[in-house]
């Protein structure tokens, strides 16, 4: 896929420090880490201390996760990821997640998280409050 992907049109970023342990036998880093990469994204969204995503009661899981590695990342170093709201469910969220180093995308993911209840462990509906917060996170519709 050689669609350009900037991270200026992912509106939740964090940053992350790469670690020695994260490399593999090819001196890179190891592809199994990217998965923890993107889940510090996501983590940020749903238990940000001042307005978390998940409220008392409920928690969120993953139903899918879809990566494409467009580059490798290198040690040492830091990352930059990114992530939007691409699309809002009943009780679902499809997430757009990326991964940049030194101003280059080194992967792209699609994630669906899911809102349950923590006792029936059921998805439970997004409440008015949860849903106008991921609205706020979608890309303005062009056209």
């Amino acid at each position: 896929m050689s669609v350009e992907i900037a991270l200026a049109d992912f509106p939740l970023r964090t940053r992350d420090k790469l670690r020695y342990g994260d490399t593999d036998r090819q001196g890179h880093i190891n592809n199994a880490v990217f998965s923890t990469l993107f889940e510090t994204g996501r983590v940020e969204l749903i238990y940000d201390p001042v307005q978390p995503l998940a409220e008392p009661g409920t928690a969120f899981v993953i139903a899918r996760l879809e990566v494409d590695f467009r580059a490798e990342l290198l040690w040492p170093g830091e990352v930059e990821s990114g992530m939007r709201v691409a699309s809002i469910g009943r009780s679902s969220v499809r997430l757009e997640q990326v991964i940049f180093q030194s101003g280059r995308c080194a992967a792209n993911a699609v994630t669906v998280i899911v809102l349950v209840d923590e006792a029936t462990r059921r998805s439970r509906p997004f409440s008015d409050a949860v849903r106008e917060r991921l609205l706020a996170l979608m890309p303005p519709k062009s056209g």
